[in-house]
């Protein structure tokens, strides 16, 4: 197999996520996912980028932020690169099918707080492939930058079930099995809180918008988007201005529904408030990490 070149492509403005998303789509069927594939080499650039205020305030009024304040929630850059990963993940020589595509985590280091009215430097790419014990993983960085320093980077993994030989995770404690953390809220989330956020971040996957479309993807309700659970426990929980973030996403959040919010030691969790199912875990605390 041919490894292409890394290339770099400059783009004139944010990619229309509409078109991305149906393109991922029709690609799907035709895509063989496997941890050995070649994948895009190309890393997309975007500079000039101005946050939309108006958006911004959407956003957080959405996941609980406080409003006004000229600093960006650290989750929010995630919004702002999601349709350059998308450009990227839809295309034809990305080797994992779009359709059922799974936000499995995110790993964010914020360096510094970052004003909301800044000018900043987008930049994406896949790092690579790897097996995972239910078929293969792929990883996507995102930086933004502010002049030459990356002051905002992450990492998501995004995973397409398949069969595969890959064994199974080393024994020990999963989350699912820990002790849950004290409950500090419940949160009582509304039908509509998909649209919502769908409205303020851009994102209108048809599995978050509404019961029907998301009964197609084998859904019996509309689910809450990954990283809104995960912005809106980091509102709760709160982050320093320089600061790292993980969260793994473990099962959907059913709407309507009630969940519970829970955090000790720089730990937090959002769990089924009457089944204890455990959908999020995750930590936050200061940069760099102790």
């Amino acid at each position: 197999m041919t490894t292409a070149a890394p290339t770099t492509s400059t783009l004139s403005g944010v990619p229309a996520l509409a078109p991305l998303l149906a393109r991922g789509a029709l690609l799907s069927p035709l895509k063989r996912p496997r941890p050995d594939a070649d994948f895009p080499r190309t890393r997309l650039v975007l500079l000039g980028l101005r946050v939309d205020l108006a958006r911004l305030a959407a956003y957080e009024r959405v996941c609980g932020f406080a409003t006004g304040a000229d600093a960006l929630p650290v989750t929010y850059p995630h919004v702002l690169g999601f349709p350059m990963a998308m450009r990227l993940m839809s295309a034809r020589d990305f080797p994992l099918p779009l359709l059922g595509l799974v936000h499995t985590s995110i790993a964010i280091t914020r360096r510094a707080a970052l004003p909301a009215t800044g000018g900043y430097a987008l930049a994406v790419h896949v790092e690579g492939l790897a097996p995972h014990r239910r078929g293969t993983e792929a990883t996507v960085v995102t930086e933004l930058r502010a002049g030459t320093d990356v002051v905002w980077e992450s990492r998501s993994t995004y995973l397409a079930r398949h069969r595969t030989t890959a064994p199974a995770a080393a024994g020990g404690t999963s989350p699912e099995d820990r002790q849950p953390l004290p409950a500090r809220a419940e949160w009582r989330l509304a039908g509509d809180v998909g649209r919502r956020y769908a409205a303020a971040s851009g994102d209108r996957n048809p599995i978050h918008l509404h019961p029907l479309t998301a009964r197609l993807f084998g859904f019996p309700r509309a689910i809450a988007h990954g990283m809104w659970t995960v912005a809106r426990c980091l509102a709760e929980h709160g982050t320093p201005d320089a600061a790292v973030v993980r969260a793994e996403f473990r099962a959907p959040v059913l709407l309507p529904g009630t969940v519970a919010y829970g955090a000790e030691d720089g730990r937090f969790e959002l769990r089924g408030a009457r089944d204890g199912r455990l959908h999020l875990s995750g930590g936050a605390g200061p940069y760099p990490a102790a």
